[in-house]
């Protein structure tokens, strides 16, 4: 008998890592189907190791395997008006730790699924509900999108263009990150604790409550005489040449970031442009804010302007490559697939012919397997019945009960 391991043997720790499938591993999330920030966050926790179950409605329409947000899912179909139906999702919950659910105020108690009832079938459940108002206030019962929320935070105000006009950011602050990703964060939190615990509780996360955190630095500034309460008013918000974009000669776009005076150095140089006639223009002064605001930096970018305009967007990427000047070209999605940067971190992946985003974020050791491809949203509806151990009368009742 040979004692010796083999050369091609991995080591321990390359041997969990092969066969990790993720930091959440284990997890089970029930997941009542709704859209935008709750597919998010199931999508978040399932590319990360947990189990989701994705419950639609009785009649819902398949999305294919286009819709990166719903991979990762068990999927079933039921109609939750039917008593049957909810007695087989609180059956489910007793078996979960996790219950995402995006609905409005009220909703899943009308139902018979509230946190009250399902905390009762399962001590240890984490109920997470994503709303845009939150559970109370005076809007909490109304309709709302992420432009509504973000609008009441003071966020919206800040985005825009040089006329006063603000401009919706698409619907990734609301959304995805106030709602999708700060619900996922509110999970894990809880799981946390419950660990130290054994108890479940409820997670509340209103997408307006969300933005209105990420607007702590900016309130930051705002109290340091470094905010001026417009849009393109700011120097994250285009009133300053070295943070804003700019046109090249071809009609492409370059994005320049150059805050800090060493980044800037190094802008001018590469343009070739008088460090001399920029002088005034570099970070600033609390009390002088609003004078460089209104007077300084406009001119400012109209020079920088003009110089990058005598350049296409290849040449100045070449101009730039490898500099710490923060000049960077503004890809359209299908030239951030094929960006060096991007094809060698593997931040894109295709399942099933189909481009899409990566998990994230990444681990050393508790690595995730290759996301699975969305399923039809009643692929699985017959196998978690069955493991539910009903019978075929019982699995025929929930079924066709109304």
């Amino acid at each position: 008998m040979n004692d010796d391991l083999s050369a091609n043997e991995p080591t321990d720790a390359v041997a969990e890592v092969r066969t990790s499938s993720g930091p959440l591993a284990g997890l089970r999330v029930l997941e009542l189907a709704g859209i935008g920030p709750g597919p998010y966050a199931g999508m978040l926790l399932g590319d990360l190791g947990a189990e989701v179950i994705r419950i639609e409605r009785r009649g819902a329409e398949s999305a294919g395997n286009t819709d990166p947000t719903l991979r990762n899912r068990r999927n079933m179909t039921l109609d939750l008006k039917s008593q049957a139906a909810v007695d087989v999702v609180l059956r489910l919950i007793e078996r979960s730790d996790v219950l995402l659910e995006g609905f409005r105020p009220g909703v899943t108690e009308r139902l018979g699924l509230g946190p009250e009832i399902c905390c009762q079938r399962n001590p240890r459940l984490i109920y997470a509900r994503i709303t845009g108002w939150g559970q109370d206030g005076p809007l909490s019962r109304t309709a709302g999108h992420d432009i509504n929320y973000i609008a009441l935070t003071g966020l919206l105000h800040q985005i825009g263009d040089k006329q006063g006009r603000p401009v919706p950011p698409l619907n990734v602050i609301g959304d995805y990150g106030g709602g999708g990703l700060m619900v996922a964060f509110g999970i894990v939190c809880a799981l946390f604790e419950r660990a130290r615990s054994g108890r479940g509780q409820v997670v509340d996360s209103a997408m307006i409550d969300s933005v209105i955190s990420f607007t702590a630095p900016l309130m930051g500034l705002r109290n340091q005489g470094y905010w001026i309460d417009r849009p393109a008013a700011n120097f994250l918000s285009g009133a300053a040449h070295f943070y804003d974009t700019y046109e090249t000669r071809d009609g492409k776009w370059l994005a320049v970031g150059a805050i800090e005076p060493q980044f800037h150095q190094l802008l001018l140089e590469r343009l070739g442009l008088d460090p001399a006639e920029f002088a005034l223009g570099v970070g600033f002064q609390q009390g002088l804010y609003s004078e460089l605001v209104e007077d300084v930096w406009p001119a400012l970018r109209s020079k920088l302007a003009a110089a990058i305009r005598r350049y296409s967007r290849a040449e100045l990427e070449a101009m730039f490559d490898g500099s710490d000047a923060c000049v960077s070209p503004i890809l359209s999605m299908q030239e951030a697939l094929e960006h060096p940067h991007n094809v060698a971190r593997k931040a894109f992946i295709e399942i099933d012919g189909v481009a899409q985003n990566a998990p994230v974020p990444r681990f050393s050791r508790s690595r995730p397997k290759h996301p699975q491809a969305p399923r039809a949203v009643d692929a699985n509806t017959l196998e978690i019945l069955k493991e539910l151990g009903l019978s075929t009368a019982q699995i025929e009742h929930v079924l066709t009960a109304r």
